[in-house]
């Protein structure tokens, strides 16, 4: 398995039930498992009974694991105060209210949300060198794809801005000393050296999640997590990000055959139901199912946690280059 696993999902599903699963398996496996939750919801916390932050800390009872919680409000904020502070140092004091005014804008934008929580994101996989696995559970499938998607859609956008600068420090120069020596040298430029920090930043980003990472998405078996799924499949292979496996969660547990009444019947009408549809996912998708799991009876934590991860067919075992 590859170091970075992400759970995504439709809202509802079960995503931190799977990816809390899965990083507990890597863990009693022996494998060194960071757990990192971007989901605003933050189950994490509820799951191991444990509050958790956004820088990494040990789970409870669980060695070989640790695990850390994204807030995206404040990721958004700090992302605001860092430009505010990065472009109030390369303009003339009579544009900083104005910069201001703009970022402050540009921040309540469709995108800002995504472009911050990419930031941390980023710095998540670059500082993940003392974990053998780094497992996500993300945000609902129309963030996680709205964020998995900007290496693919930024790289270009920051590849013309930073032509756009250069053209421009280029016409700077000579209309200040016509072709002589450049008073001030291209690679000396600071907006440059940001766009060029952000191109790498994105490139990395987009090698790490196509050559690093494995993708899986977790479905409940009713129509519309069905559909959700196969969208997000389409739309994650566009991406170059194949999906490795489908988990089934919440499945209907079956009557015993001597059970009768209102609520046997019911029960075995659902397990009727969801057995077509288990049978749509096997037939009908190409990632395999790796789980099909069953509703406890309470929160799945604690000893039902190390039931779904046995119940998980996904390696832990790091995979060696």
């Amino acid at each position: 398995m590859r170091k970075f696993v992400f759970f995504g999902g439709k809202g509802g599903v079960g995503k931190t039930t799977m990816s809390s699963a899965y990083a507990v398996k890597c863990a009693r496996d022996g494998v060194r498992t960071l757990l990192v939750s971007t989901d605003p919801a933050h189950s994490t916390s509820d799951v191991f009974d444990q509050s958790f932050t956004d820088e990494p800390a040990a789970v409870a009872d669980e060695p070989n694991l640790d695990a850390m919680e994204i807030d995206p409000e404040t990721e958004v904020r700090e992302h605001l105060m860092e430009t505010k502070r990065a472009m109030g140092d390369q303009v003339s004091p009579a544009m900083v209210n104005e910069i201001d005014r703009q970022i402050e804008m540009a921040h309540q934008t469709p995108g800002a949300y995504e472009s911050a929580l990419f930031d941390r994101f980023i710095d998540v996989m670059h500082s993940a060198d003392e974990y053998d696995r780094v497992v996500f559970d993300t945000s609902p499938t129309g963030g996680t794809l709205r964020l998995l998607s900007l290496p693919e859609y930024l790289d270009g956008w920051i590849q013309r801005l930073l032509h756009k600068r250069k053209e421009s420090v280029k016409l700077f120069e000579r209309a200040a000393i016509g072709n002589n020596e450049p008073r001030r040298m291209m690679d000396g430029d600071p907006i440059i050296a940001r766009l060029e920090q952000r191109r790498d930043d994105f490139s990395f980003a987009k090698e790490t999640l196509q050559d690093d990472a494995a993708f899986f998405l977790v479905v409940n078996p009713d129509e519309l997590s069905l559909r959700e799924t196969e969208r997000a499949i389409d739309q994650l292979d566009d991406y170059g990000l194949g999906v490795r496996g489908l988990a089934v969660n919440r499945l209907t547990p079956e009557p015993d055959p001597e059970e009768s009444g209102r609520g046997a019947t019911f029960l075995r009408e659902r397990v009727k139901t969801e057995r077509a549809r288990l049978a749509d996912l096997r037939e009908n998708f190409s990632p395999p199912l790796v789980a099909a799991v069953e509703t406890r009876v309470a929160e799945v934590k604690g000893d039902f946690l190390g039931e779904v991860a046995a119940e998980l067919d996904i390696d832990t075992a790091p995979d060696v280059q």
